[in-house]
């Protein structure tokens, strides 16, 4: 259970206590997932959890700026003790737990922007970057500028994965010809999942195969809840 305080425990309007609590409180439930902890309100109220792979940090400020997206949370912790979940408890796992540090370094985030050239992808495949997640725009899209440098670097064996600028929903490159046309040349789509956990998750696939076909296949597989079967319009 991760949780922090978004404003210093010698405030008055410290949310620090509060949010301590409730994550000890819920650590010592039989959830076994990554979870974050935090203010669900302004006021001190209740903490929700949120699953660590399906939230974002939607506010500077605001003692509840940690908010999930296209699910709900997992549950609502309360300052008396009482917890009200919103979904069953996982199973249990059946294997023992392991510290797994494989990963490759040599990843990038890149938010596609309306001049974006393909210099930018061109010095990313001449430094050797092995994966490259593209933070497209609507359902999934990049200027025709970059097709083919994609394809190049695709023939050179970097990845490309495919995630949104938007918050909520999740790409669909089949809808318009500009997505079509990505898939056409190799790009992953990576449904709803968010850019950084796409970022990390390519870290972690990488560092274990260079086999594009399982690329592919492990980049679409659901492991740990970053991928959603539907949207949920919350």
């Amino acid at each position: 259970v991760l949780t922090g305080s978004q404003r210093s425990s010698d405030r008055p309007s410290s949310d620090s206590r509060m949010n301590l609590f409730c994550s000890v409180k819920f650590a010592t439930t039989d959830y076994n997932r990554v979870v974050i902890c935090m203010h669900g309100t302004m006021d001190d109220t209740f903490c929700y959890v949120h699953k660590g792979v399906k939230v974002r940090k939607n506010h500077t400020s605001r003692r509840d700026a940690f908010q999930s997206v296209n699910t709900k949370p997992v549950a609502k912790v309360y300052y008396n003790g009482e917890i009200d979940f919103f979904e069953d408890l996982p199973e249990k796992h059946k294997e023992k737990a392991y510290f797994d540090d494989k990963i490759e370094e040599k990843i990038f985030l890149l938010k596609v922007f309306p001049n974006i050239t393909h210099e930018i992808l061109d010095f990313l495949i001449d430094q050797k970057y092995r994966g490259i997640v593209l933070e497209g725009t609507g359902l999934g899209h990049t200027p025709s500028i970059l097709y083919n440098t994609i394809k190049r670097g695709i023939d050179e064996g970097v990845t490309f994965c495919m995630t949104s600028q938007c918050i909520n929903g999740r790409v669909n490159m089949n809808v318009y010809q500009t997505g079509r046309k990505l898939l056409e040349i190799g790009v992953i789509p990576c449904e709803d999942m968010l850019p950084e956990v796409c970022y990390t998750k390519m870290m972690h696939v990488l560092g274990h195969t260079r086999e594009s076909d399982e690329i592919r296949k492990l980049m679409r597989k659901n492991i740990a809840g970053e991928i959603m079967e539907d949207t949920v319009i919350l």
